[in-house]
């Protein structure tokens, strides 16, 4: 989720659970080589599971709506989950307990948590890129806010400790402990202790690990897949087509200059490309419309006008094959109001949604097109929404990619190039040739 406006905290569906085991090195300095991580198919655990590899290093990663990981914060360790959000710079912890948080990080029992003084460089200048600039509060500690367009709202000092990945300690990783603030949906916040920001900024976690690139395979339902942190060779994995990262060196008001900013030039349904500008894929002098690829959002948005071309585009080539829903008033996650009924839980095959970006394209079709979201019980009928929503809807001024749509699609972040790479795939495929299948 791009760090001030793209938090969506979506209601629990019933989606089957992963977990993942990084294996990471050493230092950040020169990294030596890949972070594999093999995500298996299980209930959920937040304890580490050993693999067969004396030098591999564990880390549970799992799937429901949001994509999470499990490690250890501090001296002696607190485990903590935390979202993996690509849209987001920083890592923070709830650090204070409440009724609504289930898992904190007790910064009063590690002695190797450090709170960032506001002198600090830390504070003064890599925090340049928070779209809420850091304050100073009355004990000269560095005091940072983070805001979400679902109202989600938290504050806390910036600090730095050790982040233990499967018992090998980071120290010196700079994140945000938040004390107070305000969730829109206490229910899903309360089973994580946070999040881990992996966007391009000076403070994510990937930059301050210092990976090169990294890499994940979400899976579908009932499946496995892996995440890898590094630069691997995979013989197996077909060629990767690059799209390049969107570069802007002049701040712009709705531009978010660290995220993973990618350049869409257009959307087909079937053979049949969307008739409008190529102009309204770019962004604008104020930097509203740019495309972010994001772990942190579940669905896929697009701009209002791009959104209703493509709505009218799939109903005129449904025709006959779907049924729309009756009720005209029923809006899935409140941007999502393509939706059909469905008799006996077949769903007919219908024209794929294809993303056309410079250089690279990304298929949308069967599951990942239309997504069962419940029961028209009155009518005997499954409902099933276009898996693209109306970004206006949601008050957010730009495209998302989301983690729905990369299902099944293996996907590299790298961040000496500059690019995003992607190629179709099986995920419990991956997971096995790399030898990780439990």
């Amino acid at each position: 989720m791009a760090s001030n406006i793209l938090l969506l905290h979506l209601p629990s569906l019933t989606i089957t659970l992963f977990t993942v085991f990084l294996q990471i090195q050493t230092t950040t300095s020169s990294p030596q080589g890949p972070l594999i991580l093999p995500l298996i198919s299980q209930t959920l655990s937040h304890g580490f599971v050993s693999v067969p590899s004396p030098s591999s290093r564990k880390l549970s990663f799992h799937h429901n709506v949001t994509l999470t990981v499990s490690l250890t914060v501090g001296t002696p360790p607190q485990s903590v989950t935390m979202v993996l959000d690509t849209g987001s710079e920083l890592s923070w912890l709830h650090c204070k307990k409440n009724q609504n948080i289930n898992s904190i990080f007790n910064p009063q029992l590690s002695s190797s948590y450090t709170p960032t003084p506001c002198s600090s460089p830390i504070c003064t200048t890599r925090t340049r890129d928070f779209p809420i600039p850091v304050s100073c509060d009355p004990i000269k500690l560095c005091h940072a806010t983070v805001s979400y367009a679902d109202a989600t709202s938290l504050e806390g000092n910036l600090a730095t400790d050790t982040f233990s990945l499967s018992g090998s300690g980071q120290p010196g990783i700079i994140f945000g402990c938040m004390d107070s603030g305000f969730s829109s949906n206490t229910k899903e916040d309360s089973k994580t202790t946070g999040l881990m920001g992996m966007n391009r900024g000076s403070l994510s976690f990937v930059t301050q690990m210092g990976f090169p690139k990294f890499s994940y395979c979400i899976s579908g339902h009932d499946a496995s897949g892996v995440l890898l942190f590094g630069d691997a060779k995979l013989t197996w994995l077909g060629p990767l087509k690059y799209t390049p990262l969107v570069k802007m060196n002049t701040p712009l008001p709705y531009f978010d200059r660290v995220a993973y900013t990618v350049r869409l030039v257009g959307i087909r349904v079937g053979s049949k490309p969307l008739e409008v500008p190529k102009s309204i894929f770019a962004p604008d002098h104020t930097g509203a419309g740019q495309t972010m690829v994001d772990s942190g959002t579940q669905f896929t948005f697009l701009l209002g006008s791009v959104y209703t071309a493509l709505k009218n585009e799939f109903l005129e080539q449904t025709k006959g094959v779907l049924t729309l829903l009756e009720d005209n008033n029923f809006v899935f996650e409140g941007a999502m109001d393509l939706c059909f009924g469905v008799r006996g839980g077949v769903v007919p095959t219908v024209p794929a949604v294809t993303m056309v970006f410079e250089g690279a394209e990304m298929g949308v079709s069967g599951e990942r097109l239309l997504y069962r979201v419940g029961d028209d019980v009155a009518k005997g009928k499954d409902v099933y929404c276009l898996t693209f929503g109306n970004s206006d809807l949601l008050g957010i001024e730009a495209y998302v990619i989301g983690h729905h749509h990369q299902q099944n699609v293996w996907m590299e972040f790298d961040l000496v190039n500059s690019r995003v790479g992607f190629a179709d795939t099986r995920c419990e495929l991956a997971n096995r040739r790399l030898g990780m299948s439990p």
